[in-house]
């Protein structure tokens, strides 16, 4: 059991621990801790098989926990991953698609256990955002159009000149 007052519990059919490794693969800052087994039979797990495993995601402290297919994750939920550079954006979403994901848009993919991901660009994230409206809403309608994040078209769309009215 973690210390920290507040963890993010994630909702897995059978395989958290196959969850977290992978993430522990991708993701700087993250790591796998303690798998727990059931201490008695229940409708996901029998007595003794794995049912919880303490992980570490990009430093967010997580527990997944094997719960049979009762729940299913959902985009209600997901992690943003703030990326420097295309090459990062690129590495992260091609290891969560490439590895039985799916694309979705707007930067958000889902790995292969349902949890979703928006791989974020810091430029995204600021210039959308920006002060100049007309700017942030060039870069806004150039995403809304994109599945993975193309730093290069966001930056000629929020460098474009605004359209006359």
């Amino acid at each position: 059991m973690s210390s920290n007052k507040a963890v993010v519990c994630l909702w897995y059919e059978s395989d958290a621990a196959s969850a977290a490794r992978f993430y522990a693969e991708t993701f700087p800052n993250s790591s796998v801790g303690k798998v727990h087994a059931s201490p008695s039979d229940n409708p996901s797990a029998k007595e003794g098989e794995p049912l919880t495993v303490d992980f570490t995601v990009l430093g967010i402290p997580c527990l997944g926990l094997n719960g049979g297919s009762y729940f299913k994750q959902s985009e209600a939920f997901s992690f943003q991953v703030i990326t420097e550079d295309q090459e990062e954006t690129d590495r992260y979403w091609n290891a969560i698609v490439g590895n039985g994901g799916q694309e979705s848009m707007c930067g958000w993919c889902k790995d292969k256990w349902g949890v979703s991901w928006q791989i974020t660009p810091r430029f995204l994230a600021e210039a959308s955002t920006d002060s100049d409206k007309g700017r942030a809403k060039r870069v806004f309608e150039a995403m809304m159009k994109m599945k993975k994040i193309d730093i290069a078209a966001l930056k000629a769309a929020a460098d474009a000149a605004p359209a006359e009215a």
